[in-house]
């Protein structure tokens, strides 16, 4: 529970820098009347209710487990991440909408020089606040944080086209540059709120993520021991920062109860080295047979019916078959 609540505080944190930030580019388009600079006003106001939104997620994620709820409130984060993305999009087309009439009615900016460090200012603050999320959110599984440093760190990127913007608007004159600026980077915008989305539907739907699995087989593989003769059934399921896994373990049929929990011990140490302590492991051990001699790397075994004939390299698609490995 230590790593939800250190998530909560820095959600926390992340919540007050948007509103300050929001506050300053309110003033930098009150000074300009820039729509590119409202652009980036309208997005933190994003940042600003979807903080809020993530706040809260982080709160129910930091509830203990109940009988309604009996591996926890993780998805939660899943919900708010899915909010997020979707009043991000809606920000997205708001800021065309705007850059559009305003090509159409154009206006003369204003005080471009203030605007521009008012501007650069939150860009930097928001770039480092994005990191820390991220690198956070990547550190204790939580979904709702990197979906907050993504976001932050786009408007950053944002901020940096806007800046340019105004400099080539402030240098050439060319009024329209203004609303140019705020539709690319609204695209931009859009992209971002899809991938969001995105990711958090497949959290919700409980879909395979590529990448943690390929790396965990390649854990298993590298720390792989002899009395692990064989692995499958293999799954992992997210419930916001907590990974549920549950397998398969096939070792040889003489352990008593005792050796084969301490096999189970030593794969639950090396899962939770490499994927920290945020994981729930439930493994079945399943005693070896036969045809398990084929494939069974074990040198010191006093029962073995059959010579080996090739060792199984463990991959993604043998280890999450539902069968046992054959030659």
């Amino acid at each position: 529970m230590q790593t939800v609540h250190q998530n909560l505080r820095l959600q926390k944190i992340i919540t007050g820098i948007g509103i300050l930030l929001f506050l300053m580019k309110v003033i930098a388009w009150w000074l300009t009347g820039s729509i590119a600079i409202l652009t980036d006003a309208l997005e933190s106001t994003v940042n600003v209710i979807a903080g809020l939104i993530g706040v809260y997620s982080l709160y129910v994620s930091a509830k203990p487990k109940d009988r309604d709820h009996p591996y926890g409130h993780g998805k939660a984060e899943f919900l708010s991440a899915a909010v997020e993305g979707t009043l991000i999009t809606i920000a997205g087309l708001i800021i065309i909408y705007e850059a559009i009439i305003n090509f159409i009615h154009p206006h003369i900016v204003q005080q471009l020089d203030y605007g521009i460090v008012l501007v650069g200012i939150t860009g930097v603050i928001n770039y480092i606040a994005g990191y820390t999320c991220i690198k956070m959110g990547k550190k204790n599984n939580s979904l709702a944080l990197i979906s907050s440093g993504k976001h932050l760190q786009t408007d950053t990127y944002s901020t940096i086209g806007i800046i340019v913007g105004l400099i080539l608007l402030y240098i050439l004159k060319l009024w329209w540059i203004d609303s140019a600026v705020a539709i690319i980077f609204a695209l931009v915008i859009l992209y971002t709120g899809y991938k969001i989305v995105r990711t958090s539907v497949s959290g919700i739907m409980d879909e395979a993520d590529a990448t943690l699995l390929t790396k965990m087989v390649s854990m298993l593989n590298n720390n792989r021991r002899d009395n692990w003769i064989d692995l499958h059934n293999l799954r992992i399921i997210k419930y916001g920062g907590t990974l549920h896994l549950d397998c398969h373990l096939t070792v040889p049929w003489y352990l008593n109860v005792l050796e084969a929990d301490a096999e189970i011990e030593i794969l639950s140490k090396l899962v939770k080295e490499e994927f920290g302590e945020a994981i729930e492991l439930f493994v079945h051990t399943d005693p070896c047979k036969d045809f398990s001699c084929h494939i069974c790397c074990k040198h010191d075994c006093n029962v073995r019916q059959h010579p080996l004939n090739k060792k199984v390299e463990w991959t993604m698609e043998n280890i999450l078959s539902d069968k046992n490995h054959h030659l």
